[in-house]
């Protein structure tokens, strides 16, 4: 494991035996699990409001990450039909390049299911604009298949993880749901304990908004959608009959 670490971060091995102790010593202090993949990197799993979530540091799984990368996900039972993904605009601006000189200039005429689906859906749904995106805009785009549900999981919290989670405006960062699961990808060179607790609060404010949504959803949904005047259910005390 040390000599995979070794080859991963570039460094001696006494280095590399300190990064991994310091994850290891965080995990247990967390009471998360986390278990080595050699050559690769390490999984830990945790848990947070109820939500089982799962953080992954290895080699990048996208063309749009160089080296290592940082996977945070979460299976949350959204409905299956809900996609949406918020990334930082220099990303976009590389994957709509990418997307024209493939499929425009190039000889494919349709995106297949081999392209990320954070690719597609930047060229399938509609983006919020600027002010449905302030504070954000600057530094984000979002869309998504259900817009409604996208707006209503950015209020507040969200939106302000957003902004005061700093990183530099070349790092590759996407925060996607699809097929029910929440996940982030980000570009991380080297797992230090700081970054990582930073990302995870960032991926547990995404949870509980995500919850809360859902519960407002359901709240609604259970509301009557006659209004009282037109109740007819039952009448009032030493009535026949219930009012009109």
């Amino acid at each position: 494991m040390l000599d995979g670490l070794k080859r991963l971060f570039g460094a001696s091995s006494s280095a590399a035996t300190s990064a991994w102790v310091s994850v290891q010593e965080w995990a247990a202090a967390k009471n998360y699990a986390i278990r080595a993949v050699p050559s690769e990197g390490f999984v830990v799993d945790g848990k947070s409001d109820g939500a089982l979530w799962r953080l992954e540091w290895g080699p990048s799984q996208r063309p749009y990450i160089e080296g290592q990368e940082l996977r945070l996900r979460c299976e949350l039972g959204l409905a299956s039909e809900l996609q949406l993904v918020i990334m930082n605009r220099a990303l976009q601006e590389q994957m709509e390049k990418a997307v024209f000189e493939q499929y425009v200039e190039g000889v494919q005429t349709r995106i297949d299911n081999q392209t990320p689906p954070e690719m597609r859906w930047l060229v399938m749904f509609p983006k919020l604009t600027g002010p449905e995106m302030a504070p954000l805009s600057e530094r984000f785009v979002a869309l998504s298949s259900v817009k409604s549900w996208l707006q209503r999981w950015l209020e507040g919290p969200l939106t302000q993880a957003l902004v005061s989670h700093r990183v530099a405006a070349e790092v590759p960062v996407v925060l996607m749901i699809g097929r029910g699961r929440l996940m982030i990808r980000a570009a991380l060179p080297d797992p230090e304990v700081q970054e990582l607790e930073r990302w995870l609060r960032l991926f547990e404010t995404a949870i509980r908004q995500a919850q809360r949504v859902v519960r407002e959803a359901s709240d609604k949904s259970s509301e009557p959608t006659v209004p009282p005047s037109e109740w007819s259910s039952s009448a009032l005390p030493g009535e026949e009959h219930p009012p009109r």
